[in-house]
């Protein structure tokens, strides 16, 4: 039962064991909700959270890629949605478009994707480490893209 619990956490609620391709975008999407969940609390309670499901992520991701049987396995997506608010800590997304929410979300996967130095090199790292260090990089890299385009295209002051 503990296995099964994990692999549906860890494949984002069990979105990315049935898509046929990107698995880590479409089994990032319930870190949408997270992030929207996360937003109606002040900054400074989002940071630790953050904080917190970032380590949660680590044994949740290693224990899948142990059930898996395959290394870094693309259909564990946790350190996909269980870090995705990192990439908006502090916006007003529940203020902006909704379109806003899709523009930082495409923003997170690019980079994701991408991967800007060293978040490759940090895959290397054994496990959940590896398997989430970075996607941490990453989402921090996505984080400071996402404020550039709020004070570039929604920011009114």
């Amino acid at each position: 039962m503990k296995d099964k619990i994990t692999l549906f956490l860890a494949t984002g609620c069990g979105i990315s064991l049935f898509v046929p391709f990107a698995p880590g975008t479409f089994g990032s999407l319930p870190g949408v909700a997270l992030a929207y969940a996360l937003a109606m609390l002040p900054s400074w309670v989002q940071i630790p959270a953050c904080l917190a499901l970032t380590l949660l992520a680590i044994p949740v991701c290693g224990r899948a890629e142990a059930v898996l049987g395959i290394r870094d396995d693309g259909r564990i997506s946790a350190d996909e949605w269980m870090l995705l608010p990192i990439a908006v800590v502090g916006l007003p997304i529940l203020a902006l478009p909704w379109w806003a929410m899709v523009v930082f979300f495409a923003v997170i996967r690019l980079i994701d994707i991408i991967k800007p130095p060293p978040a490759k090199r940090l895959q290397s790292l054994p496990g959940g480490r590896g398997i989430v260090v970075d996607d941490l990089v990453a989402n921090l890299y996505a984080l400071a893209v996402n404020w550039m385009i709020f004070f570039e295209f929604f920011n009114a002051t």
